[in-house]
């Protein structure tokens, strides 16, 4: 990373952000496709073709995400990212250090998961990725927006700003 002050994140790292917000959100709100391939699979039921291709949209968003996650944390590392809030108290710099940490290892860890799952057959790893790690992913999320909110209306720093126009 270079010695630079980054005073907001780039076009590249709010694109990456926003698209991965949509494709987490589509697989978190939308897994039947994937539910129903696993449930037919797990009973020895052969799915249907449409079936298969549910699951495979499922599947092919959680490679992105995974694909966009390793792109952020890259981009990250060569663009680096704006200060924390100075005026913002120890303990709160801590969770929200903890929140981002939490969130990318989530959405490294559900898609890896989701693969071995998948395209491996380690059903051991089934549990943990659609309950354990989506319902961690759930709560994490919404800890992130309520913190992205604090920021904007308690705090009234910049933080939201920085992440939608720059």
């Amino acid at each position: 990373m270079n010695d630079r002050v980054v005073v907001g994140y780039s076009l590249s790292q709010r694109f990456l952000h926003w698209t991965t917000v949509l494709l987490v959100l589509f697989n978190l709100l939308l897994p039947d496709g994937m539910n129903a391939w696993y449930r037919l699979v797990r009973h020895g039921d052969t799915p249907s073709p449409e079936q298969i291709a549910s699951a495979n949209i499922h599947a092919y968003v959680g490679i992105a995400i995974l694909l966009m996650t390793i792109l952020r944390l890259g981009l990250r590392f060569v663009q680096g990212i704006p200060p924390e809030a100075a005026d913002e108290s120890a303990i709160f710099r801590l969770a929200a250090r903890l929140a981002h940490t939490s969130l990318y290892l989530l959405l490294l860890a559900l898609p890896a998961s989701g693969i071995a799952v998948y395209y491996f057959g380690v059903e051991a790893l089934g549990t943990l990725h659609a309950d354990v790690l989506k319902l961690i992913l759930w709560i994490v999320i919404v800890a992130h927006v309520f913190g992205a909110l604090a920021h904007q209306f308690y705090w009234k720093t910049d933080a939201l700003r920085r992440m939608t126009v720059g």
